[in-house]
Formats: C-alpha cells, sequence, structure tokens
C-alpha cells in the first residue's frame, strides 16, 4: 500500500481491526498488548504509512508490565460481577489482567501488592481489605505507579475512586421501607472502619430522620458482609425487646443470609420481615423470594475503572477524577406489601 502522509492512530486501528486504546499502547512500546495482537498492529502501522515520532525501536521495547486487579472477597457474587466487568474492558484492549483475591486479609493483601511490584506491575485496580492502613499504598504511589480504588476508598486519601452512590442508594431503601409502613428499621452488617459503611448507614439515618423515626426504633447491628453475617445480625434483631419489623442489608450477602435465617425459623422475607439489598447482583432477581435492592450497575462500573486504568497508563499518570455511580432501587417481593392497608400494629 502506498504511504500516506497524514495517516492516523485511527486508520491503524481500522486496518487492525483494534481499538485506539490498543493502537496507542502500541505506539508506546508497551507489554500490556498480546504478541499476536501487537504484530498485527505493527503490520497496519506499516500499511497505512503511519509516522510515529519516536522511531520503531521503541516499538519493539519488551516490558513484564501486568495490570494488578486485588479484590478483597471474590467469593462475594457482586465482586466477582465487579471483575468480569474489568476483565471484559482489559481483554477487549489485549491485556491479560492478574486478579488475586485478599479475603479481607491486609497481610495477604500486603503480600499480593509487594509481588505485584515486583513484577513490574503496570496498574493496580484495588477493592482495599478490611482494616488497610491509611499508609499501605504509599509506597506504590511514590513509584508513580496508577493506582484506581473501585467500591472502596481509604480516609483521607488522593487515589482516585470508581464507587455507586452509595448514601443515596441507602435513603432510597430506607425511605422504601418507610413508605411501606415500616416504623421499626434495622440497619445490619459492615462495620464502622469502612468508609463504605459510613455511607450506606448515613443515608438509612438521613431517611429515618426526614421521616421521624425516633432513634429507639432504629437498630444497628454491625457484622460480616457476607451470609453467615446477616445470619447473625437477625438473630441479634429478633432478640431486642421491641425488634423490627424491616432491615436494609449492608449488601446482598448479607440479605441472602437474613433470608436464609428467617426460613429457619419458619418465617418469610417480605409476608414476615421485609429485607433490602444493596448492589443487585444476579442471584438476586432469581433468589426465593426475589430481593428487593440498590442496583448499581456492578459490570459497568467494573468497566469504567478498567478504562481510567488504561487512560492513566497511557497518559503517564496517577491522577483521575473519581466517578460516582448512579444508583437506583429494583423493587422485588423481598421488601413485602404495603402495611399501612393492612389491619394491626405496624409500629
Amino acid at each position: 500500500m502506498a504511504s500516506r502522509a497524514k495517516a492516523t492512530i485511527l486508520d491503524i486501528a481500522r486496518e487492525a481491526g483494534v481499538s485506539k486504546s490498543t493502537v496507542s499502547l502500541v505506539l508506546q512500546g508497551s507489554g500490556l498488548i498480546r504478541p499476536e495482537t501487537a504484530t498485527k498492529v505493527r503490520k497496519a502501522i506499516e500499511d497505512v504509512g503511519y509516522v510515529y515520532n519516536r522511531g520503531a525501536a521503541n516499538l519493539r521495547k519488551a516490558h513484564s508490565n501486568v495490570i494488578g486487579m486485588v479484590i478483597n472477597d471474590l467469593t462475594n457474587p457482586f465482586f466477582a460481577e465487579l471483575a468480569v466487568g474489568m476483565e471484559r474492558v482489559f481483554q477487549a484492549a489485549g491485556v491479560v489482567p492478574f486478579i488475586a483475591n485478599t479475603a479481607e486479609n491486609p497481610v495477604r493483601q500486603e503480600e499480593v501488592l509487594k509481588s505485584l511490584m515486583e513484577q513490574g506491575v503496570a496498574g493496580l485496580i484495588v477493592s482495599p481489605a478490611r482494616g488497610t492502613s491509611p499508609g499501605t499504598f504509599r509506597r506504590i504511589e511514590t513509584a508513580g505507579v496508577p493506582i484506581v480504588f473501585t467500591m472502596r476508598r481509604l480516609p483521607d486519601s488522593r487515589i482516585p475512586v470508581i464507587a455507586p452512590d452509595n448514601h443515596r442508594g441507602a435513603v432510597l431503601a430506607a425511605e422504601h421501607l418507610i413508605r411501606r409502613g415500616h416504623r421499626r428499621l434495622a440497619f445490619f452488617g459492615g462495620s464502622s472502619d469502612l468508609v463504605v459503611y459510613q455511607e450506606r448507614l448515613g443515608g438509612f439515618l438521613e431517611a429515618c430522620e426526614t421521616f421521624g423515626i425516633p432513634a429507639p426504633d432504629r437498630l444497628i447491628v454491625e457484622g460480616e458482609t457476607n451470609r453467615k453475617g446477616g445470619m447473625a445480625c437477625l438473630e441479634t434483631a429478633l432478640a431486642v425487646p421491641r425488634p423490627p419489623t424491616a432491615a436494609l442489608c449492608f449488601n446482598d450477602a448479607v440479605a441472602f443470609g437474613v433470608m436464609l435465617a428467617l426460613r429457619k425459623r419458619g418465617l418469610e422475607a417480605g409476608a414476615d420481615f421485609a429485607v433490602v439489598g444493596f448492589d443487585d447482583v444476579a442471584e438476586a432477581e432469581h433468589y426465593s423470594p426475589a430481593l428487593t435492592s440498590v442496583a448499581v450497575d456492578t459490570a459497568g462500573l467494573g468497566e469504567r475503572a478498567a478504562h481510567v486504568m488504561l487512560k492513566m497508563i497511557q497518559s503517564r499518570t496517577t491522577r483521575a477524577e473519581n466517578h460516582i455511580g448512579a444508583v437506583s432501587l429494583v423493587v422485588r417481593e423481598s421488601s413485602g406489601p404495603d402495611r399501612n392497608s393492612q389491619v394491626g400494629d405496624a409500629a
């Protein structure tokens, strides 16, 4: 093909059948791109006659960089869906990510981060483990490695965060329960050392204040953020003198545990006790009864985190804007009927 003086990256992308970001990474000599993809892009560069100022030698630079996806709990279906969203973007860009599960263990997280740094990691997407110290990522930031936090943030950290509007989601959920006639409400799961817990609990309490639910009728039970934690939270709540009639759960995993514990007592979510989750994982729709939950576009958040990371790598920067994703409440069977129209004491 004859050389074209004004060939662009878009021309290369079209010729090679890849994205512009993939072409850019190849032009920068990044080792993030699969060898076969890089070869295809280089052939397209020759075919369209593109001239890159750094010269052809830079196209052949070899790196052993990887992108690390460090997740606090891959047994939670929410984080598995989040990781799939990230992986989808990286795969389209010809990048193969390294996924690690820290199982909420900050010591394990330190080991994973150290290993990734030793391998010359190009970037990190992290959902920090519970108990992560504020200084954990300072050494990585000093090294100039881009980091994106997803779902969770650390207090006073400047690292960009991709997360849903946790406060707004909790407001919507609590308002829904109150409008359905519940006057004794609970917030189940999570712990005060998590910023996301503070955000979700804050939304719950704001809705209670707005609708005049007095403090004695707001039960807050901290616990593990899984099914086991949800089961324990329900047992604690039902043991108080005036137990709640409804609960907003820290996440869907906690909600599933609450529903299991209800069933063990011969009770049913929705009919006997209203349950609302947070995250709206795929299982929520198919659970029995189907779980009312705050939808956060899990895969979309994962995709956004991956796009931000690729852009940071290409721009050679460790700075990016935070992204707070929109939320909505998906009402299903578990939050029960409108108690305002029922005879009896709903208070």
